[in-house]
């Protein structure tokens, strides 16, 4: 079939990631390609102290996100959508929405970006004797509960942002087991939540007598390929409100964006591993076995089947870089000279690979927000040199794109040098990468590996979801999630590597030492209040 008769047949599939600052929708056909796309652009807001985004900005932004995707299928093909093969919801992973028995959303999304839960982490990682992130949902939720927050006794269902947009459209409660694992620590033997992790918690918070236990309020686990419910009619008419969408689409497991890189990067074997580098950043280590010891850095969640992960995720990435491109931009603008954001971020990546291998000396960090990898719980951007630094265009732009993933550096050091981890194979995808070679070759310096880039990096989750969602409906009995991805969808493709020169390392390398030695720098514009 082409694109047009497959997606009359109803044989399409659709994934729809909630990233940061774009929501996307991919359509792909039946050998896994992509064959339209919508997508809608939107902001957090920082609302009485806490990152959020309303209900509204949800609902609204992934309706114009179907729109668009809607809007292309008809200039394409001169059809409607009418009917899906399956259906993936993919999302920032962690944060906090606690509902009631009425389903009211009890207090407004508490996102990922949240550093306020420093007590709560801080308490269940000793609890649990595991590393506990400030972001995970189970740092909100009590967190909460040592705030005395009203709302807490009323808590009948705790789930992630692609748990409540799967709940309203099939009006199923469950999460796939890599989100899932962002939420509280899972067994990879029995594919669920730790039990005696759930116990400890019960029994940490018996106290306040809220008349629920963990187990009871959290969704239920599934592995990638189980069959997660399907479109009711209802949630039909909540993505497209135009009504051509027609109930009974089957759901794969909603997942977090971690997975869903996983799987866009054929990133699901242990021994392989990918790096996603847009307005924040994380890599995904699929491990051989248990680390030897919690580290506050390390994350460990899962694959979408199930295998343990070591991750590093950074709060901040490519936002600094951005604001200094519209700075550009600007200037740009100032002379009447035509704008293309396209050209200027090529023109000024390229520029970074004629800098310095250590940048000249120049340093900055790009905390726009905290950043808990390196223990800061709010951030000041900052840009530092000295007289005798080498301070031009090149080694401007360079350290920017090092600051970008200075911290990524900094967590997988860990890994590396004191796990001794062992990696075959490391992907990158994502933004950072959109202008070839240049971010690929900076994430092979910082982490001392060869680092491979595909051509299809730039679909990113949304197409990752959409594999997840072919998956479960193409898969054949016994045909293990890695497999189905090298046969039915890589084919050996394992992209462009590019492998980082001695000189390049040595550079990141004396930069994250100017870069760790100057973090009370940091400190110190932290605490000074405009």
């Amino acid at each position: 079939m082409n694109a047009k008769e497959t997606i009359q047949a109803g044989k399409a599939i659709l994934g729809i990631e909630l990233g940061s600052t774009r929501i996307k929708a991919i359509l792909i056909d039946t050998e896994n390609h992509p064959i339209a796309q919508g997508s809608h652009t939107w902001e957090n807001q920082l609302v009485d102290g806490l990152w959020t985004y309303s209900t509204e900005a949800i609902w609204n932004g992934l309706q114009d996100c179907y729109a668009d995707l809607r809007k292309e299928v008809k200039t394409q093909y001169g059809i409607e959508i009418e009917n899906l093969a399956a259906i993936g919801i993919s999302a920032m992973m962690h944060g906090y929405l606690p509902f009631n028995k009425q389903g009211d959303l009890l207090v407004p999304f508490r996102t990922w970006r949240n550093t306020n839960t420093g007590e709560a982490a801080k308490v269940l990682s000793k609890l649990f004797v595991y590393n506990i992130p400030l972001r995970w949902s189970i740092s909100h939720i009590y967190q909460a509960i040592l705030n005395n927050e009203d709302h807490i006794k009323d808590i009948s269902f705790l789930t992630t942002l692609a748990g409540y947009i799967h709940w309203q459209l099939t009006g199923k409660k469950v999460l796939g087991i890599g989100d899932a694992s962002g939420m509280i620590p899972v067994n990879p033997d029995t594919k669920n939540y730790r039990e005696d992790m759930m116990d400890k918690f019960d029994e940490l918070i018996a106290p306040k007598n809220l008349g629920w236990k963990l187990r009871d309020i959290l969704p239920e686990v599934l592995v990638a390929g189980a069959d997660a419910g399907t479109l009711t009619e209802e949630g039909a008419l909540r993505l497209d409100p135009s009504g051509h969408l027609k109930k009974g689409v089957p759901f794969c497991p909603p997942e977090g964006d971690a997975g869903t890189g996983m799987a866009a990067t054929n990133a699901v074997k242990q021994r392989t591993g990918n790096v996603s580098a847009g307005t924040s950043s994380f890599s995904m280590i699929v491990l051989e076995k248990e680390l030897s010891k919690p580290y506050e850095p390390i994350d460990i969640v899962t694959t979408p089947d199930g295998s343990l992960v070591g991750m590093v995720h950074c709060n901040n990435c490519t936002s600094e870089i951005n604001a200094w491109t519209e700075l550009f931009k600007e200037y740009q603008e100032m002379f009447g000279i035509p704008v293309d954001m396209g050209a200027i971020y090529e023109k000024l990546f390229n520029k970074a690979l004629e800098g310095d291998a250590d940048c000249g000396g120049l340093v900055a960090y790009n905390y726009v927000s905290g950043e808990p990898v390196t223990g800061f719980a709010e951030g000041r951007p900052l840009f530092m040199r000295s007289a005798t630094d080498k301070f031009n265009l090149a080694n401007f732009m360079r350290v920017q794109l090092y600051a970008a993933i200075g911290v990524l550096k900094i967590g997988n050091d860990i890994l590396f040098k004191e796990e001794q981890v062992k990696v075959d194979r490391i992907t990158g995808h994502g933004g950072y990468f959109k202008t070839k070679g240049v971010g690929q070759r900076m994430l092979a310096a910082a982490l001392g590996s060869p680092i491979s880039v595909m051509e299809t990096a730039g679909e990113g989750g949304a197409w990752g979801i959409a594999l997840l969602a072919s998956y479960m409906v193409h898969h054949t009995p016994q045909q293990t999630l890695a497999d189905f991805l090298d046969t039915q969808v890589f084919a050996g493709n394992a992209g462009v590597e590019v492998s980082p020169t001695v000189e390049d390392i040595e550079g990141f390398n004396a930069y994250i030492e100017n870069y760790k030695r100057a973090l009370p720098v940091e400190e110190a514009a932290v605490k000074f209040k405009k």
